[in-house]
């Protein structure tokens, strides 16, 4: 079964797969990157090729190489990260270039032990980087593979459930080829992305359908198994916006717990009598524009936030002593690395 597998998707790829991405292109030796293919699997993880492509492209201009990005400061990294969010990846990623630097010559061990070792680095994406960097034979098993493979093999239980990802491991390693082990990560990869979708998928034109278990029986609609659901808290802030006259905006490194950790964004309170508590502590302030509230939502709450604009504000002295505290220009603002929500808010009062 596992010849006709790959021999099916690796035709299919040599006519349809994406064989041109940022990541994909050799080197002048003739051999993919291994740093690039790594800081794609990294931005892939949760986020769309079409939305990873530009993301790339910025990283890898500012910071080519692996050492470029050891040797690079937090806030330059977080900076080109922002805007595609779960932050606690780029921190893995920047911290584990410094560990290859100081522990491995400045390059990505090639042993999967040594690989997996480093932070942020799991079973699937250390694969993927074996596999596609240098052609050695290793499974992978990201959520596009999932889906494949539950579907093709019926597997019912949720995918993130210990015992299921378990069985699709045990497939995922079966079915991984000999050869062409790059073009066969991709294919699979290419294969849960465009045909085998969560929702309407074109089984018409996939090319495992003859032997797919979920196709037959008409469970593509059932499988994967959706995770067992749960209420998703709602919690609210107030987020002050303090602008002095020269357009600068005040703005706080968060604390190294909790979402958006170490990245500059602006104060909070829990309500605006304490947001106006809060501004005064930093400024001297008069009135306050209550702006259009809105909803981001996190994988485990909802954050419905209240923006207040303080117009015009006069710094307190004291704030140029404290390092988590800094009044930025838009210009500043660019190279930091802000939430996304707190950008687009700036961005909207520009």
């Amino acid at each position: 079964m596992s010849t006709t597998l790959a021999t099916r998707l690796l035709r299919w790829f040599d006519q349809h797969g994406r064989k041109d991405l940022p990541w994909q292109r050799a080197l002048d030796n003739g051999r993919r990157d291994a740093y690039r293919v790594w800081l794609s699997e990294v931005m892939l993880q949760q986020t769309q090729v079409a939305t990873v492509i530009g993301y790339f492209e910025r990283f890898i201009g500012a910071l080519p190489t692996l050492r470029d990005l050891a040797d690079a400061d937090e806030d330059t990294v977080l900076a080109l990260w922002s805007g595609l969010g779960y932050y606690r990846r780029a921190r893995f990623l920047h911290h584990a270039a410094q560990i290859c630097v100081e522990q491995h010559d400045g390059e990505l061990p090639r042993d999967f032990d040594a690989l997996r070792a480093l932070p942020g680095i799991g079973r699937s994406t250390a694969g993927a980087i074996l596999a596609q960097a240098h052609g050695l034979r290793f499974a992978i098993l990201d959520g596009n593979v999932k889906r494949v493979l539950t579907r093709y093999h019926g597997i019912h239980g949720h995918p993130g459930e210990s015992a299921v990802e378990k069985r699709l491991w045990l497939h995922a390693e079966t079915h991984t080829p000999t050869s062409r082990v790059a073009d066969y990560t991709q294919a699979i990869m290419d294969l849960g992305a465009t045909l085998c979708v969560r929702t309407r998928p074109r089984c018409e034109d996939c090319p495992l359908a003859g032997d797919c278990t979920a196709y037959r029986d008409d469970l593509t609609a059932l499988l994967p198994s959706r995770k067992p659901g749960k209420s998703i808290p709602t919690r609210a802030t107030v987020m002050l916006i303090l602008r002095d006259a020269q357009g600068r905006v005040l703005l706080e490194r968060r604390g190294p717990q909790g979402v958006w950790s170490g990245l500059w964004s602006l104060p909070e309170a829990a309500d605006p009598n304490a947001a106006w508590r809060t501004a005064q502590q930093h400024a001297q302030v008069d009135d306050a524009q209550i702006l259009t509230p809105f909803t981001h939502v996190f994988s485990h709450y909802r954050l419905n936030i209240e923006p207040l604009l303080f117009d015009r504000a006069t710094a307190q002295r004291g704030i140029a002593d404290n390092p988590q505290l800094r009044w930025c220009s838009s210009t500043e603002l660019a190279a930091l690395g802000l939430p996304a929500p707190v950008r687009t808010l700036l961005q909207t009062i520009v």
